[in-house]
């Protein structure tokens, strides 16, 4: 549990999703934390990465907590921050709340999920999070390492996607106004013009991994902090021989994902919390028509994508994955942020 008196830190992005964050904290938070005895300080961020660039420096003693108040996208920043600190081994270890106030909610939505709360959005989704901060209790959760060909390391909460998915997140963001409308009417619209991506994807299946087993020790570069990727080996080696090889190479979409909800309404993950340093990997193979993939999309709101027995939708719980685009089509996102497309590879820790 927090303590009793506790202090947080909110960082707040009065911009993101319909750009009512700062309203909705006055209206919906503020008095909750008030009657819970929980002091706070305010932070608004004012632009991209601002967030990440003022956790590098904070005095982490000074609070109990780090509340992020946005989309997933400013909890990507602040992680990411935490682990680019000299210190970071404790400073990823300060409790983080995710309240949602974005156009992409998921972290909350997962949250809200796994404390039992029944599927809901905007600000009945805001008052459940801010009830859970209220209660002080903590559990640990489920961080994914990155490493690109460029030499680019970030670390991911949510979830790592290609083709499809990342497609509708970054197209769609000029219609950031609309809130999670935006991911519905991004979906109908990539549908209408659907593409296939050409690549290679393996992975290495929960069930597979080996405890403790140390990776070579090239697949850690000198220059790089956090935690040792034991499981990757250096992405111009082939992968290692126990991992598992998809035969098929042209995707419809590839998604890795740590939590139970991809947005507010899309319950993507329905079988239930990742174990102790496992994700979600999802991936649709291509020649499945648009009527099948709308009725896919349609179904993950309520999480019943997965009893549609779509042979072209293949799920598997794993520790690590490396993606590898071959013709240099379809956008990566990691919780909604761009990536260049390249070769990727992550590993749970």
């Amino acid at each position: 549990l927090l303590p009793a008196r506790c202090r947080l830190l909110v960082l707040l992005n009065p911009h993101g999703g319909k750009g009512k964050a700062l309203q909705l904290f006055w209206s919906h938070v503020q008095p909750r934390l008030a009657q819970a005895d929980i002091s706070f300080t305010l932070m608004l961020t004012e632009r991209r990465n601002h967030a990440r660039e003022l956790v590098q420096g904070l005095e982490l003693e000074r609070w109990d907590a780090l509340v992020v108040m946005s989309g997933d996208g400013l909890m990507f920043e602040v992680v990411n921050g935490l682990m680019e600190r000299p210190d970071w081994e404790t400073a990823i270890r300060k409790p983080l709340c995710s309240l949602p106030a974005g156009s992409g909610n998921a972290l909350a939505a997962s949250l809200n999920h796994y404390a039992g709360y029944e599927q809901v959005t905007k600000e009945d989704l805001l008052t459940n999070c801010t009830q859970l901060l209220c209660r002080r209790r903590l559990e640990p959760m489920n961080l994914l390492s990155l490493q690109t060909t460029s030499g680019l390391r970030l670390f991911s909460v949510l979830s790592l996607s290609w083709g499809f998915v990342a497609d509708v997140d970054l197209e769609s963001e000029k219609f950031r106004r609309l809130g999670d409308f935006r991911f519905t009417l991004g979906t109908f619209l990539r549908l209408a013009a659907l593409r296939v991506y050409r690549g290679r994807l393996a992975y290495l299946p929960a069930g597979r991994a080996v405890p403790g087993m140390p990776g070579p020790p090239a697949a850690d570069r000198r220059d790089r902090q956090g935690p040792r990727d034991a499981h990757l080996v250096p992405l111009e080696e082939p992968v290692p021989a126990h991992w598992t090889v998809v035969p098929e190479q042209d995707f419809v979409l590839v998604l890795a994902l740590l939590h139970s909800h991809l947005g507010s309404e899309m319950f993507a993950a329905p079988m239930g919390r990742s174990a102790a340093g496992t994700m979600h990997l999802f991936y649709v193979r291509a020649g499945v028509s648009r009527a099948t993939l709308l009725r896919l999309f349609l179904a993950m709101e309520k999480g019943r994508h997965m009893q549609q027995d779509c042979p072209y939708l293949v799920y598997v719980p794993v520790v690590a994955f490396r993606l590898e685009p071959k013709d240099g089509k379809g956008v990566f996102a990691a919780d909604g942020e761009l990536l260049v497309s390249e070769a990727v590879q992550g590993q749970v820790h």
